[in-house]
């Protein structure tokens, strides 16, 4: 075995699975590019898994959203 060189593990990056936190959260989730749906096939939905940054970046906004959401009621009383 050549000690410079590590052993080649024979997984396909480019294989992947829609994330199941995007397809709930984000109302435009159908409108993606494909790939930006896409997440590692071994790792949860989380922002890190996705293939591609965009898609990254959209998973992160639709955690901000709901974090919003579930930190700010939509209806606020009125005060004086």
């Amino acid at each position: 075995m050549d000690l410079f060189h590590r052993q080649a593990e024979h997984t396909d990056s480019r294989s992947g699975r829609e994330c199941g936190f995007c397809s709930s959260m984000d109302p435009d989730f159908s409108s993606r590019r494909p790939i930006d749906r896409m997440v590692v096939p071994k790792l949860d939905d989380s922002a890190s898994a996705h293939l591609t940054e965009d898609g990254y970046v959209k998973h992160r906004i639709a955690e901000l959203k709901k974090k919003r959401a579930v930190t700010f009621p939509a209806h606020l009383p009125r005060s004086a």
